[in-house]
């Protein structure tokens, strides 16, 4: 298909690797040279040039290389200019280049825009002032039929049958970017778009892989992303991720998630790989993983996080929100806000509804309400989702015999045990 036309007057014309393979070689005199057998390049560019064809030779069936530069047209076969013999060498891809049939074709591409994986089932090249330029990947059912010479056929009967003209799904090259797996690519959609995937599609993309591409994709991540896409993730999956990675990345990820899903997360690691991982910590964060780490996953010290917002009775509304602004961003919960004395005993609740209507030099205690709904430290899970349910609240404090609040369970951390009370 010819496009357009360069500045010199030279077509530029759009070729498929499946229309390539198989096509025969000529020379200027139309002596048989052999058929192609692959393409090579260099994948790390923009839009990357082919280098060589890998072919079969008429005269011996030995494989060899042959530069593309040599081929002068481009029509029902591939005609090159008059051939020396040192134009042909052993067929081995040269430093840094890759065989693009063996390489690309039928990888997957995680599609971070559409929170999909998608199939290579074809490529599109452009040819302009005799270089071939690999410009897109093709990932629609047309390249696959295209590959196995039913694309006529096949577009002839939805069109008879249907009224229904099927299209190619492309992706240009410069959005793919391999990743460190053999068998995927990833689209290199800005880690700004990247971000505003949520991170549970993130996580849905993640468990659909084996689990050497799963590590892969886990690593093209930021570091922010990792955490949050962990959260989401299966915990088996979690630990896999997790052990894939070296002790001081695998702390730097765990910090960033909340610290009663970076508990759990813990939980299920081997003892020598958390006491590392916890030495990679900020000291501060440590000793609160470890105070989490302490307490039986199955009793509310286990399911809580410590962080959490608290301020003394007599803190305005205006002190209060001057706090949040400044210490939000690190906290697990700031939808409640909870009032403690010196001794750190719980005096009461409020939400931040409350404080944002408050006047500003109203006192939390005049705003608090004293009616608040704790469970003991060493509750177990089934009492705490029946609470949950009953009070139809998004949190919970945890407090020891003393009544000194010692943490706080949240909603979604015990959804799939309250999930099913709440239809009674």
């Amino acid at each position: 298909m010819v496009l357009n036309m360069a500045v010199d007057h030279e077509p530029q014309v759009f070729l498929f690797l499946s229309e390539l393979l198989g096509r025969k070689i000529v020379d200027s005199e139309g002596r048989a040279i052999g058929r192609v057998l692959d393409l090579t390049g260099n994948i790390g560019g923009m839009y990357p040039p082919v280098a060589d064809i890998l072919l079969r030779r008429e005269e011996d069936r030995r494989m060899v290389m042959l530069p593309w530069q040599t081929i002068a047209a481009v029509n029902g076969t591939l005609t090159t200019r008059p051939l020396l013999p040192e134009d042909f060498r052993d067929p081995a891809p040269r430093p840094g280049e890759l065989l693009l049939k063996e390489t690309l074709l039928d990888k997957q591409v995680v599609d971070t825009d559409g929170a999909k994986i998608r199939r290579v089932n074809d490529l599109q090249f452009l040819m302009a002032k005799k270089t071939l330029f690999l410009v897109h990947v093709d990932v629609g059912f047309l390249g696959l039929l295209r590959r196995v010479g039913l694309e006529k056929p096949i577009g002839f009967i939805l069109s008879k049958l249907f009224d229904y003209a099927m299209t190619d799904q492309l992706i240009s090259w410069k959005f793919v970017q391999p990743v460190s797996s053999p068998d995927l690519l990833r689209l290199t959609v800005a880690q700004n778009r990247l971000a505003q995937l949520h991170p549970a599609d993130l996580a849905d993309i993640i468990e659909d892989l084996n689990i050497h591409q799963r590590s892969a994709v886990f690593r093209s991540l930021d570091v922010e992303t990792a955490a949050e896409t962990l959260e989401e993730t299966d915990p088996k999956i979690q630990v896999s991720l997790i052990e894939g990675l070296s002790t001081a990345n695998a702390s730097d990820i765990i910090e960033e998630m909340s610290l009663s899903e970076a508990a759990d997360l813990l939980g299920d690691l081997p003892k020598e790989r958390v006491e590392g991982i916890l030495k990679e910590m900020e000291r501060e964060v440590a000793e609160d993983m470890k105070e989490l780490l302490a307490h039986p996953e199955e009793m509310a010290g286990g399911l809580m996080t410590t962080s959490y917002l608290s301020f003394a009775p007599a803190v305005t509304a205006d002190e209060a929100m001057e706090k949040i602004r400044r210490e939000a961003e690190d906290m697990d919960l700031i939808y409640y806000l909870y009032v403690v004395d010196d001794q750190e005993h719980l005096l009461g609740v409020l939400s931040l509804r409350d404080l944002l209507v408050a006047q500003p030099a109203t006192i939390l205690s005049d705003l608090m309400d004293t009616r608040v709904v704790a469970v003991n430290i060493e509750e177990n899970k089934e009492r705490i989702a029946d609470d949950f349910a009953k009070y139809g609240i998004l949190a919970m404090p945890v407090v020891d015999g003393n009544n000194s609040l010692k943490g706080v369970i949240l909603f979604k951390n015990l959804l799939e045990l309250v999930a099913p009370k709440l239809g009674r």
